[in-house]
């Protein structure tokens, strides 16, 4: 796994985490690997995957049945506004990109739009 140097391993390691929550490769309700075989999988000490999750936890993302492990919330609300969140951050980000690249809001809906066209079209005819 590649992480960025300038951002605490497990900050990433929850973001990943929640990108697979948001996007359904993580179910409601499904049960999580145990500590040690996520830390193999991602390449990192136990105690910083345990950290992440632990973070998870708090956020209500994951909850831990006694003695049964860890597992995905089956909140559908809390899931949707996650998602919702994540994608404003990112919109935000591109937006904030392109204004210091000096363009103006016009600008960016015309790109948006060309871009979301030609995405379309690749999409209809399976040229992804």
């Amino acid at each position: 796994m590649d992480f960025q140097a300038n951002i605490p391993i497990y900050l990433q390691l929850i973001d990943m985490i929640k990108l697979q929550i948001v996007s359904g490769k993580l179910q409601p309700g499904e049960k999580m690997k145990p500590v040690r075989e996520l830390a193999m999988e991602y390449g990192v000490n136990p105690n910083t995957m345990q950290k992440a999750l632990a973070e998870l936890e708090w956020e209500k993302l994951l909850y831990t049945m006694r003695t049964a492990g860890r597992y995905v919330t089956e909140d559908a609300v809390l899931i949707s506004r996650l998602r919702e969140n994540l994608a404003a951050e990112r919109i935000g980000q591109f937006f904030e990109e392109l204004r210091r690249f000096g363009y103006e809001k016009e600008e960016i809906m015309y790109l948006l739009e060309r871009y979301m066209e030609e995405r379309m079209e690749d999409d209809s005819t399976g040229t992804v």
